[in-house]
């Protein structure tokens, strides 16, 4: 803005001047010094016509302008208090001024600026490198000369010229006002309080020297104003002094100030010294190492090791450890802070106290009291079905309840991969209000993967247990030993034999890690353990742990899974949401029947990821449109403030709001929803894997069986199949069977032979039933390893289906061991087989008479839909495995 002056009291060269206004939080005051870096449209323009160019003589420039850099000649560097007050508005014609946004298309704006300001000389001119998109940078620094008011406003091109009045006194008022006895006096008291303002900063600041001269050479009209101008003091004290024309009243007030800046700084003076002479030993060596601290540094021999020590030893002493294990840590920094930091062994002494201090001693998980009808709803919540598993840890946790500090037994889940085993941890320690903690032992051979390694080998480190409660920072989490049966054990130690003390309540009270070679108490840790199978875990260790078997679900359990909780988490985790894609219940059978046969969910899951993979890619390919709400508006922001204001650049970011508050996400815009039918289910997955006319298929010739096994993965259907050759009377066994298989192969074999005659297998005078023919026995799937005692009925019936040449019945499967007298022994996994069964489709099953009591754990409604044949002799398969029973049996004389 430019704007013509009138009554100027110095002829000056008018180009080189600038009008400034006080504009937000910043004045300029007569005799102070100002920078302003302009890099607006308006502020550039203005520079450029009115000095720059330095066309049209007679005419200055205004700026209003904030945050800008000032500075005094001779200023004082004070604290202060800075204060953003609102800006005063004009009372005359220009009172209010209508000033149009730079690129002209946004409304107007109403902007009121302080109607006095003060005249300034340019001293310097600067003007940038041009930016490549064509914008200039000026740096202009301004001394003010004089105060003005304005009366007048007129647009000129971006900016605006004034007219204005001076308000400073002419040269012959000021001589008239200095022989005034009122003002002599007061420019005494200004001085001598100033004065006695710099003998106090003259210790502290080195520049308050040149103030000194300040006092003696500047006249008293000018004194006020430069004086005043090295403070930071608040806007409306700045508009104060602006406004303080008469020269008596701009003493009084620039007196008070001083005064007032005086006397802040002798209480804080007086505050200091009381402070400083309450110090403790404490806080004197503090202040002293301090101290020595800036020495080191103006020596150039800075070095923090003292104060991370001091940090260290604070952290120790914080972190509440025993009296002994205190001691103990005591003596290891003593040590250590007798070590250079140089020295091989000072890294691994600096670990282990750091280890020390954040390791858990006292801290725990505040417990809130435990609501079991809450706990219920959680389990209920999280898990179908497996209600006598959330049963015992319903019971487990009101025994807690009861007694909180009862050494509990250690729950192992034990059952297939996908059936819950981990989250069921999580829930207890959801439960208990209690972090959670994992520890995998899958792939554990070296014992110092629970116990820690020795401090004195190279890159030793604290076993799992312990760098797990470092984790967690608590002493009581809800820890869970997953993969319990895959550790195993080498020429580095067994580390099941490690979690004998671990798990024993007598014993982990004091458990010593190798690395941290102290004790530490796990005896309020709440150990759960998870495996596949219990075979392989050491007995000793079983011994310490409850058992708890999680069997597969049903397929109506993994339909109601399906619906409940894995639909929903896989739509979430791919960015659907059902109106984009829908999955029926009929779908979702025909995925668990002929898709995925397992005893858990997690092929299930898979299998519905899948659909929803295909699903974000028809979703992505179409146009994406964001629909915002109609109660969302506009956001407006006024950009002329900035642009007034001495170069402010604002680039401003608006992100649309929805009306609860929330961030307004992508959303896509589809015109239909997505329904997956069979055609695109067999399109995504494939031709289905599994049908029920396997077994069938399977059992159409003689010499096969179908029989129940159980492995770590659940229940499955295992066919037998034999066959005849000419030979020497060999059994040839494939299939890569363990030793327990193939006895029971050898024991079925021979009991075949013996009762050959008595079921007609072979004529009465027929010395041998493999007389000049072998025997080939064959387990398929032969990449799969197999061994158990759940095989001799099975291996029985196929070797008489194969000598008799009468098909087994495909509807029909068996499990049970016998004994070389025929007696048919109970086996394990009872519930898993029957499902197992039913996955196949298989409507009837051979069980041995004495697991009668194993069926109770399978659900009444697969039992509803099968035939459970319990038999005591292997003579009761032979009549149940076959159509139309067993015509022979009446003949022999078993």
């Amino acid at each position: 803005m430019s704007f013509r002056v009138e009554g100027m009291a110095e002829p000056v060269d008018l180009p080189s001047r600038l009008g400034i206004l006080p504009f937000r939080n910043k004045v300029l005051l007569p005799g102070a010094i100002i920078r302003i870096r302009c890099t607006s449209p308006s502020s550039v323009m203005l520079v450029e016509q009115e000095l720059w160019q330095k066309e049209e003589k007679g005419l200055i420039g205004v700026l209003p302008v904030r945050d800008t850099e000032t500075a005094a000649v001779g200023s004082m560097l004070s604290p202060g208090v800075g204060n953003d007050s609102g800006e005063r508005r004009l009372k005359g014609p220009a009172d209010v001024l209508d000033s149009q946004k730079q690129d002209g298309k946004n409304p107007q704006e109403l902007i009121h600026w302080h109607n006095r300001g003060v005249a300034a000389r340019a001293l310097h001119l600067s003007r940038g490198v041009e930016k490549p998109s064509g914008r200039v940078t000026y740096i202009v620094v301004l001394e003010g000369l004089c105060r003005f008011n304005v009366q007048e406003l007129s647009a000129r091109g971006t900016y605006y010229t004034a007219r204005v009045s001076r308000l400073d006194m002419t040269k012959a008022e000021l001589e008239q006002a200095e022989r005034d006895p009122d003002l002599i006096l007061l420019s005494r008291q200004f001085k001598a309080t100033a004065m006695e303002l710099i003998s106090v900063l003259e210790q502290k600041q080195k520049t308050v020297g040149r103030t000194k001269v300040l006092l003696e050479t500047v006249p008293v009209h000018r004194l006020a104003d430069i004086f005043v101008a090295s403070f930071e003091i608040s806007f409306e004290e700045q508009l104060s002094m602006l406004d303080s024309v008469d020269l008596k009243v701009r003493l009084s007030k620039a007196t008070e100030l001083v005064d007032r800046h005086l006397q802040s700084i002798r209480v804080a003076e007086k505050i200091t010294q009381k402070v400083e002479g309450q110090l403790s030993k404490s806080q004197k060596e503090f202040l002293l190492r301090q101290q020595m601290r800036a020495i080191k540094e103006e020596l150039g021999d800075n070095d923090d090791d003292d104060d991370d020590m001091a940090a260290l030893e604070r952290k120790m002493q914080s972190a509440g450890m025993p009296p002994n294990i205190w001691k103990h840590a005591q003596r290891e920094l003593r040590r250590l802070r007798k070590m250079q930091p140089q020295q091989p062994g000072y890294s691994s002494s600096r670990v282990y106290l750091e280890l020390l201090a954040n390791l858990p001693w006292q801290k725990g998980s505040e417990e809130h009291e435990l609501d079991l009808r809450t706990a219920k709803e959680r389990l209920d919540c999280d898990h179908y079905g497996l209600v006598k598993v959330k049963q015992r840890i319903i019971e487990y946790l009101a025994v807690r309840k009861l007694k909180p500090d009862a050494r509990g037994p250690v729950l192992c889940f034990v059952g297939p991969p996908g059936v819950g085993k981990t989250s069921l941890a999580s829930s207890i320690a959801t439960a208990l209000n209690r972090k959670f903690v994992r520890i995998s032992l899958g792939g554990v051979k070296d014992e110092a993967d629970i116990r820690g390694h020795r401090r004195t080998y190279v890159g030793s480190m604290p076993g799992r247990l312990i760098d797990g409660l470092k984790r967690v920072a608590v002493n009581n989490p809800v820890m869970l030993l997953d993969e319990i049966d895959k550790t195993g054990s080498d020429v580095r130690g067994d580390p099941a034999s490690a979690l004998l003390e671990v798990l024993d309540p007598e014993q982990n009270k004091t458990f010593n890690d190798h690395y941290l070679n102290v004790p530490f108490d796990l005896s309020k840790v709440i150990f759960v353990a998870t495996a596949n199978r219990v075979q392989p875990i050491p007995p000793a260790l079983l011994d310490r742990m409850e058992v708890i078997e999680l069997p597969g679900y049903t397929p109506e359990e993994k339909l109601k899974i399906a619906i409940k909780h894995l639909i929903p988490r896989v739509l979430d985790q791919h960015g659907l949401s059902s109106e984009f894609l829908q999955i029926p219940e009929a779908i979702v059978k025909i995925i668990i029947q002929r898709y995925t046969r397992e005893a858990g969910v997690r092929n299930l899951e898979r299998k519905l990821a899948a659909l929803a993979r295909a699903a974000a890619v028809k979703v992505a390919e179409q146009d994406c449109t964001v629909q915002l709400s109609k109660d969302v508006h506009q956001v407006t922001s006024s950009l002329l403030d900035a642009r007034l204001a001495g170069g402010a650049e604002v680039e401003m970011e608006v992100i649309p709001m929805a009306v609860n508050g929330q961030e307004i996400s992508d959303a896509f815009s589809s015109a239909s929803v997505l329904v997956v039918d069979e055609a695109m289910l067999e399109k995504v997955l494939g031709p289905p894997r599994f049908d029920d006319r396997e077994a069938a298929e399977r059992v159409a010739t003689p010499g096969i069986s179908v029989g129940l096994v159980w492995t770590s993965f659940g229940g499955e259907v295992q066919f037998v199949e034999a066959t005849a050759m000419v030979g020497k009377g060999d059994l040839h066994l494939t299939g890569q069977l363990g030793d327990v298989i193939k006895e029971s192969a050898q024991i079925a074999l021979t009991w075949v032979r013996a009762r050959a005659a008595d079921l007609k297998l072979s004529a009465a005078g027929e010395i041998s039933l493999l007389e000049n023919r072998d025997i080939h026995i064959h387990f398929p799937a032969g990449a799969v390893p197999k061994d158990g005692p759940s095989a001799g009925v099975t291996l029985v019936t196929s070797l008489v289906s194969l000598f008799s040449q009468r098909k087994v019945r495909a509807d029909t499967a068996m499990t049970g061991e016998m004994t070389l007298r025929g007696l048919v022994l109970p086996v394990g996994g009872i519930k898993d087989k029957v499902l197992a069964a039913h996955r196949y489709g298989i409507k009837r099953v051979i069980l041995p008479e004495r697991n009668l009591k194993d069926l109770a754990e399978v659900p009444s409604a697969i039992l509803a839909g099968m035939e459970i044949l319990l038999v005591k002799r292997i003579e009761d398969v032979l009549e149940q495995a076959f159509e139309g029973g067993c015509p022979w049996r009446q003949h022999s004389k078993l």
